[in-house]
């Protein structure tokens, strides 16, 4: 029977950054918006919250999702990463099927309220959108994670829709900055996940799994992670042109720089582990100051 340890390790602790980085950035962005409602107002401070859960659910969701959709496929039975609850033996996939719908539903009832709140019925397509991506990552005959689209996916919904949406249900607009913090922020879940993937290159070859880091090759995944991380400093590079605190975001490269120089010439899982521990901590850093850098400025 699992532990609660091993629940927790099913979760994938290190990679929820994705989901707390794009509502810290969508929330700063709408608290410091030229002209919005009362910022503490209930909506402002009851949306953030709403938005984190529906974030949370949904990936916590999808990782168990992806755990049980790899762990019956036999995906994960000679994993070189930590073990997974189906692929252990650690809990039955019926478990781990269910605690992946439990935590598909918590984040619906959080969206549905936020839905209520600004009453834009729309954003239920939005949210079905997110729950069929989250699911058919490797769920289903034919998982879209089994054909290098992970990335893809991972940078519309926990970058674009992700920001834009937490924003949106603030102060009903998104802005161009907005836009821009969404694509540094999409392209850091991406970073992660490529570390992620190349940690399980051989494995996911063997079993099948055909991701984006299989399909190019160990060299042009480093060179793809490198890319994901340094194109958003870029656009704080921009940033800062008209906002002068954005400078400050190039603190968080005391983390990116070494998690890049640790994937570039890794040779062990561990230390793919460490880079993916710092993609994380860069993902989080960077969202925090590009929304304060916004946020504070004098223009």
């Amino acid at each position: 029977m699992a532990r609660a340890r091993d629940w927790l390790e099913g979760a994938r602790l290190r990679t929820l950054t994705a989901s707390i980085s794009p509502v810290i950035a969508g929330t700063g962005l709408a608290w410091f918006l030229p002209g919005p409602p009362d910022r503490f107002s209930a909506l402002m401070i009851v949306a953030p919250i709403l938005c984190l859960i529906v974030a949370l659910g949904f990936q916590i969701g999808s990782n168990f999702a992806n755990d049980y959709s790899d762990g019956i496929r036999g995906t994960d039975d000679r994993r070189l990463g930590p073990p997974r609850l189906v692929g252990s033996g650690a809990a039955a996939p019926r478990t781990v099927k269910r605690a992946a719908l439990a935590c598909f539903g918590v984040g619906c009832l959080a969206g549905l309220v936020a839905v209520y709140l600004v009453q834009a019925w729309w954003l239920i397509l939005v949210g079905l959108a997110c729950g069929l991506a989250a699911w058919f990552y490797t769920g289903g005959k034919h998982p879209y994670g089994y054909y290098g689209l992970g990335e893809v996916f991972v940078f519309v919904f926990f970058g674009l829709v992700a920001t834009a949406g937490t924003m949106f249900v603030q102060v009903l607009t998104v802005d161009l900055q907005t836009w821009l913090g969404a694509v540094g922020v999409g392209l850091f879940a991406c970073a992660v996940l490529m570390v992620n993937n190349l940690r399980d290159i051989e494995m996911d070859k063997k079993a099948g799994k055909r991701t984006l880091a299989v399909l190019v090759g160990r060299a042009w995944s480093r060179v793809l992670y490198t890319i994901f991380v340094v194109v958003p400093f870029l656009i704080l590079a921009l940033i800062s042109l008209i906002y002068s605190l954005g400078w400050l975001g190039f603190f968080v490269l005391i983390a990116a720089l070494p998690a890049i120089v640790i994937t570039i010439w890794a040779k062990t899982p561990r230390e793919l582990i460490t880079a993916l521990q710092l993609t994380s901590v860069s993902a989080l850093a960077y969202a925090a100051f590009f929304a304060a850098a916004l946020a504070w400025s004098p223009l």
